[in-house]
């Protein structure tokens, strides 16, 4: 059964989650110069680990009978979580994307990279791109999720949870991954 405060919240949830995505692409296309961000990447892979460690940490909580505990460390994940948001954004707005196998750091792949990188080309490409539509994705889950659980519809929070829960430790570790994969490319 849906509670006052949810049908009160609802609409601000779908409002955040069409806005924030739609802030996010139209910042792509800016380009604020004069500002050194180049440190952020492994700053904000950091906020994706912890959201993951985080996120499994609360799991435990839940799971062992914990509820405040539990619900102390999914804010804790959401606060990682705009954290990585936040710093990626500044980042992104600051710094030209990294090429995934730019080894002599031009700014370009030419065909001799693209050999010597070979198919893991395509193996970051795939964890990159399910990262990216799975965080669009996420983002209107999670604020949904915990919206249920604040309102006190716990059946409905636990429903929403369950399918949740492992697309958001997905983009969380994911992230982490790509910033791994990509790390030797940086300038």
């Amino acid at each position: 059964m849906t509670s006052d405060l949810e049908k009160k919240y609802k609409k601000l949830v779908i409002l955040l989650s069409i806005v924030i995505p739609a802030t996010i692409a139209v910042l792509f296309n800016v380009r604020v110069e004069g500002y050194d961000l180049s440190m952020l990447p492994p700053i904000y892979a950091s906020a994706n680990a912890l959201t993951a460690m985080t996120l499994i940490a609360a799991i435990i909580a839940i799971k062992s009978g914990n509820r405040e505990r539990h619900q102390k460390l999914m804010m804790t994940a959401l606060g990682f979580s705009v954290l990585f948001l936040v710093l990626y954004v500044l980042y992104h707005l600051t710094s030209d994307s990294t090429i995934f196998g730019d080894i002599n750091h031009d700014g370009k792949r030419d065909a001799l990279e693209t050999k010597e990188v070979g198919s893991l080309r395509f193996v970051y490409l795939f964890v990159l791109l399910t990262h990216i539509l799975l965080s669009m994705v996420v983002l209107p889950l999670v604020m949904m999720t915990y919206l249920k659980g604040w309102a006190g519809n716990l059946a409905s929070h636990r429903k929403w949870a369950k399918f949740t829960f492992p697309i958001w430790l997905y983009v969380a570790l994911s992230g982490v991954i790509v910033f791994l994969m990509i790390r030797p490319y940086y300038g």
